[in-house]
């Protein structure tokens, strides 16, 4: 992974950007030497109707390496959502969802029947699952912890 080869990111949305998908991309901006782009337009929301839309979301995930569910998102509109999930799957796309922020809704079985893994909000969690779905990059990172011995 490098500025010439960053790492595609879709994040499903509802033509909306809500707080999850904005928070997501800011846990990425917090990690060093993690580069992306992110290939989801929530805010180019096309005229006419379900269909137009659904083409739309089509076209923006197929270039993605991974595409991303946050939990939320997907209980404000679970047939929207879902579809999301069924391109994804179809086009052999790895899917990482994200537990609600502060655990205030409930995994769906939905999303842990279609999940290739599912992390909390927490940005080096967020990154490394990322970097293992989308490039088979193991990451083997290490919290250290010193002691003051004085």
């Amino acid at each position: 992974m490098s500025q010439q080869d960053p790492i595609r990111v879709y994040v499903v949305h509802l033509f909306e950007s809500d707080a999850d998908y904005l928070r997501f991309f800011e846990y990425l901006e917090n990690r060093e030497n993690f580069v992306y782009v992110n290939v989801s337009k929530p805010d180019e929301m096309p005229s006419g109707g379900l269909e137009a839309m659904k083409e739309a979301l089509r076209e923006q995930i197929e270039p993605a390496e991974i595409v991303v569910v946050p939990m939320v998102t997907y209980a404000r509109n679970e047939e929207l959502a879902k579809f999301q999930l069924d391109v994804a799957q179809a086009a052999k796309k790895p899917v990482l969802a994200l537990q609600s922020f502060g655990g205030t809704v409930a995994m769906h079985q939905v999303i842990m029947d279609r999940a290739d893994d599912i992390v909390e909000w927490n940005d080096r969690g967020i990154t490394d699952a990322i970097r293992k779905l989308a490039r088979g990059e193991e990451t083997s990172q290490w919290e250290v912890i010193e002691f003051d011995m004085d």
